[in-house]
């Protein structure tokens, strides 16, 4: 009972907000309408019970004109009964698409705030494969969710319908044992109340495994497609490394996992669709077989004993409403699980950076960015990088060097905010534009326009000013493909790379650059047009790069080397000369 209280209150801490938003209205009309016409559809079958006596009756006693009649009355509710399940299927899908549409922008919102999606990597935490969360398990829990919430109330108003006509059925048709009657008050409804505790304990019983045994099966299908994701968007890597043996054997070991756990879940739905078919074809001709001697006996006519069959099927179905959505209750508890972990490990990253000891990130009035105390750490908290007072200053061009492994990129993360790790302050001027390039930009995929503008909008830049800065940066080859929609990170070279993550930087005109070895992939002479470019394009922009090549110096004012301290880096300041020297040898 624990675990059922549990369970729930995590289905309305996920469900509950959808019905507290701005699309509220919309989608308590359409829950209150598939409600009601569930509802409809129990009445419906509460007069077809009816249905069943009179219509059987009139063939007992050969009455053509009540047959005749019955048949048209049954027409007409049968066509009623096919025009609100129509609509019913229509609303329900109408309301699975807005509650979806509105978790999975809530979910994107959320994942994709201020690095959240980021810090999430950087803890490990236990929500794998965010985008099957977002995707296939919002999907889920939306239609199961429905599915079982109006399935239920169905099973609920169906039993108190069905009860009191079947516990008056008991009356008229009364058990009839070795010849004579055993009054025994509602009979027929204590029988279909053991049959389904019966049922439902042993389902419970088979059928328990499958909730965890269904989780693992998502997570380990959504490990293999993430991975076969991952061999399409490196195959060139692979293809020069003739790795094609070792990715097949790592796959195939994933799908290993895929096909274990799957052999699994065939053996226990085996087991579990064995009893429940059963229970199910029992059902068919247990409560025959109840009232037949009280027929037989001819203390009810044929319309009483298919009314009464009619009837405990539809109380013993109610009844059995978690034996015959067992295994779907099983897929929905596992999606809940998975969405729950979600949903905890995007408010742990959240709440990362405000939780002790951590690396204050806050706005100043000066026009330089100032670290004071910084103590950046690994996420496993070990020590990395140690600066007492550093600062950029405005229009400075600073280079960063030392050693691979140093955590030169990592500080480059700290002062953009999205690394929590350590303790200290980093003041940023106020409203102060930064950009970070990589070694290896990002560029989504879309129009060749869209990949050099963004974070922006296409149309914020005139196409001009894109052809200008593509011939700038030695592109114009590219200018005739700007409405090109391809994949650009696997159709440029990263020297080509490189220099469209130049012109981004270019056309943004950001007050601070930071450049992670975002010219390593060319050759010497075409970085330094590349710096000269930006000298001359930018000369408002304060410029801070990380780099190994002694050709670099020439082109900062200022240097900044991280050497060993202990079990730590430091931050120190040399001349131009020592740092030319470090970085020749």
């Amino acid at each position: 009972m624990k675990k059922i209280r549990s369970t729930l209150a995590i289905v309305w801490r996920i469900a509950g907000p959808y019905f507290r938003s701005e699309d509220k209205l919309a989608g308590l009309t359409l829950l209150a309408a598939v409600i009601a016409i569930e509802l409809s559809l129990v009445a419906i079958d509460v007069v077809l019970n009816q249905w069943y006596n009179r219509f059987y009756n009139d063939l007992q006693e050969r009455n053509w004109n009540g047959f005749v009649w019955e048949i048209g009355f049954f027409i007409v509710l049968a066509s009623l009964n096919v025009a609100l399940s129509i609509y019913q299927l229509y609303l329900n899908q109408w309301l699975q698409i807005r509650w979806r549409r509105w978790m999975t922008s809530r979910y994107l919102g959320r994942w994709l705030h201020e690095a959240n999606h980021y810090r999430m990597q950087l803890t490990g935490d236990a929500a794998d494969n965010p985008d099957q969360r977002i995707s296939d398990d919002v999907k889920m829990f939306v239609e199961q969710t429905i599915g079982i919430v109006v399935g239920l109330l169905s099973a609920v108003v169906t039993l108190a319908s069905f009860v009191v006509i079947l516990w008056g059925l008991s009356n008229a048709a009364p058990l009839h044992l070795a010849g004579q009657d055993w009054a025994i008050p509602g009979y027929l409804v204590w029988c279909a109340l053991i049959y389904a505790v019966f049922g439902t304990a042993l389902t419970q019983w088979i059928g328990s495994p499958l909730v965890n045994l269904s989780f693992e099966q998502q997570r380990y299908e959504a490990d293999f497609r993430f991975n076969l994701v991952r061999v399409r968007e490196n195959s060139e890597q692979i293809a020069l490394l003739r790795g094609e043996g070792a990715e097949r054997e790592r796959l195939s070991e994933r799908f290993g996992r895929v096909v274990h756990n799957w052999y699994q879940i065939m053996s226990r739905t085996k087991r579990l669709t064995a009893f429940t078919t059963s229970y199910s074809q029992a059902a068919v001709i247990f409560p025959y077989v109840l009232v037949a001697p009280a027929y037989f006996a001819e203390k009810i006519q044929l319309g009483g004993l298919m009314q009464t069959a009619s009837a405990f099927g539809s109380v013993q179905k109610a009844l059995s409403f978690f034996v015959s959505i067992y295994r779907s209750l099983a897929e929905w508890r596992a999606v809940v699980a998975r969405l729950d972990g979600f949903e905890m490990s995007i408010e742990s990253a959240a709440t990362l950076p405000s939780r002790p000891p951590s690396i204050d990130v806050v706005p100043s009035g000066s026009d330089t960015i100032d670290v004071a105390q910084l103590m950046v750490r690994l996420p496993n908290g070990l020590p990395l990088i140690s600066a007492d007072s550093f600062n950029i200053a405005a229009n400075e061009r600073t280079l960063v060097t030392g050693p691979s492994g140093a955590g030169k990129s990592t500080l480059f993360r700290a002062i953009a905010g999205v690394w929590p790790f350590g303790s200290g302050s980093i003041a940023v001027p106020a409203h102060a534009s930064l950009m970070m390039l990589p070694q290896r930009p990002y560029f989504p995929v879309g129009t060749l326009r869209a990949a050099i503008v963004y974070p922006a909008q296409p149309g914020e830049f005139s196409t001009e000013q894109i052809t200008d800065i593509l011939a700038a940066v030695g592109l114009s080859k590219l200018e005739p493909r700007l409405d090109e929609e391809e994949h650009w990170n696997r159709m440029l070279s990263l020297g080509e790379q490189q220099r469209l993550g130049l012109a981004r930087a270019l056309l943004h005109a950001p007050q601070y650059l930071f450049l992670d070895e975002a010219t390593a992939s060319l050759d010497e002479a075409a970085e330094a047009r590349l710096y000269r470019l930006l000298e001359e394009r930018l000369p408002a922009t304060t410029i801070v790069s990380i780099g190994h090549r002694s050709t670099l110096a020439a082109f900062h004012e200022r240097s900044v080397v991280l050497t060993r301290e202990g079990d730590r880096f430091a931050l120190q300041s040399p001349s131009k000369e020592e740092v030319k020297s470090s970085l020749a040898e």
